[in-house]
């Protein structure tokens, strides 16, 4: 069921990758995830955008395990893993690159990399894997030595994207990754992300730019207050005059 990364030797699934059902999440009394369902087929890149405390982080949180929902269901691959803990959860083929990139800023780059291979048992193919992350990102095969406290903010989203990639996800979240770069590093990591993609990643992108976003998405899901407003095709939602206005900035 798994997919191989990057490119070939995945199997074709006969259901959704994810399956969100129903999912309700409370903080307290506060009810901050209300009943959303979405879906993500194997090979898309599904955006989810929304305002500032629209739910968006917390519901990647509760995809892998960080967060108990009070309410529905999560399926990865046909596989319930509601309740399932996220240290269960990356064995099984999710990665996830959390909001504002958590790198280990006192280990070096190589160190940063070979903790995402964490579950995996085979040394040979880790090596093979890492040789792919340092083929995808050059910058971090030169800087393998150094602390990754003392990368760039650009380089520090490489490393964890990175990261993410050391354990062979079939399906990678990316939480907000171009958040505080460059206008130049944005191009790049959404560049990135493409090509992840391409190579037979799925991926769930939650992401404030929503233009960029959409522009490498293929489907996009809408979250405002804890519930989804609009879902369709990027494209359809790229043109649609509520998007264009209360994200695009047109």
């Amino acid at each position: 069921m798994r997919a191989a990364w990057p490119g070939g030797g995945k199997e074709v699934l006969d259901m959704p990758m994810l399956e969100v059902k129903d999912l309700h999440v409370h903080y307290g009394v506060i009810e901050a995830i209300k009943g959303i369902s979405f879906e993500v087929e194997q090979g898309e890149v599904i955006a989810l955008i929304g305002a500032n405390g629209a739910g968006k982080t917390t519901t990647l949180h509760t995809i892998t395990g960080l967060i108990r929902p009070t309410g529905g269901t999560i399926l990865f691959e046909g596989r319930d893993i509601t309740r399932t803990p996220g240290y269960k959860i990356v064995p099984m083929g999710m990665a996830h690159v959390p909001e504002g990139r958590r790198v280990f800023a006192q280990l070096t780059v190589l160190d940063n990399l070979m903790m995402g291979a964490y579950t995996r048992r085979d040394k040979d193919e880790i090596r093979e894997t890492l040789a792919m992350v340092y083929e995808r990102f050059p910058r971090l095969e030169e800087r393998k030595t150094q602390m990754a406290g003392t990368l760039s903010g650009g380089e520090q989203q490489m490393l964890a994207m990175g990261r993410a990639l050391m354990s062979r996800p079939s399906l990678i979240l990316m939480d907000e990754p171009s958040m505080g770069l460059s206008p130049i590093f944005v191009n790049e990591i959404f560049d990135i992300i493409r090509q992840v993609s391409q190579s037979g990643t799925t991926v769930l992108l939650v992401e404030q730019n929503a233009k960029k976003a959409l522009s490498i998405a293929d489907r996009a899901y809408v979250l405002e207050t804890g519930r989804i407003s609009l879902a369709g095709d990027a494209d359809e939602l790229m043109n649609n005059e509520a998007v264009k206005k209360a994200y695009l900035g047109e």
